[in-house]
């Protein structure tokens, strides 16, 4: 009998691993469900990347739907998806804003200048203290923020122009923003 209690804890093993591995090819393990959406998104008092001196508040945005996409110069996956929001930011039809997440000023300036700059503004948040009242993970992720100040979507991970077609232009429909054809 004790020389089946190990084969009988490696089945063990072997059976919640297989369970494992099936669950993740049926289920989308990036859809993390935001207790923030349908709710007004947190205030925050931030400076500008380029203009530290001036800064942006939540109210300084109400008025007019905006997209807050969260990056940093360190993020391996924010290189990826940089260049679909130079491609595709301007067809969508709102303000795109960065907000650079625990990153150095300086780098993130160096980055954008580098790679090209999608952002209407940019604020910078080094700490990373608002960001956790915003629910963020880490970088990249994106929030859809109606004109009321309310959070619509949240998709955690690059934006791609499948993400954009399937996910994000629907809901930019439903608040009266139309993005180009073909999005």
């Amino acid at each position: 009998m004790n020389r089946l209690l190990p084969l009988a804890g490696f089945l063990l093993l072997v059976t919640l691993f297989g369970y494992g591995l099936w669950w993740n090819a049926h289920h989308d393990v990036t859809a993390v469900p935001s207790p923030l959406i349908g709710k007004p998104a947190p205030a925050f008092d931030l400076p500008r990347l380029h203009d530290p001196a001036l800064r942006v508040t939540k109210a300084d945005l109400l008025g007019k739907p905006y997209l807050l996409n969260v990056f940093a110069s360190w993020c391996f996956a924010c290189g990826d998806e940089h260049p679909v929001l130079m491609a595709e930011v301007h067809e969508l039809g709102l303000p795109l804003i960065g907000y650079d997440y625990k990153d150095k000023p300086a780098d993130a300036r160096a980055w954008l200048t580098a790679r090209g700059d999608p952002y209407t503004l940019v604020v910078t948040d080094q700490s990373g203290d608002t960001a956790i009242n915003f629910g963020v993970y880490g970088a990249p992720e994106t929030f859809l923020i109606d004109a009321d100040g309310i959070i619509r979507y949240k998709h955690i991970g690059p934006l791609t122009p499948g993400v954009i077609r399937d996910q994000l232009a629907p809901q930019l429909r439903k608040l009266g923003v139309q993005p180009a054809p073909g999005i």
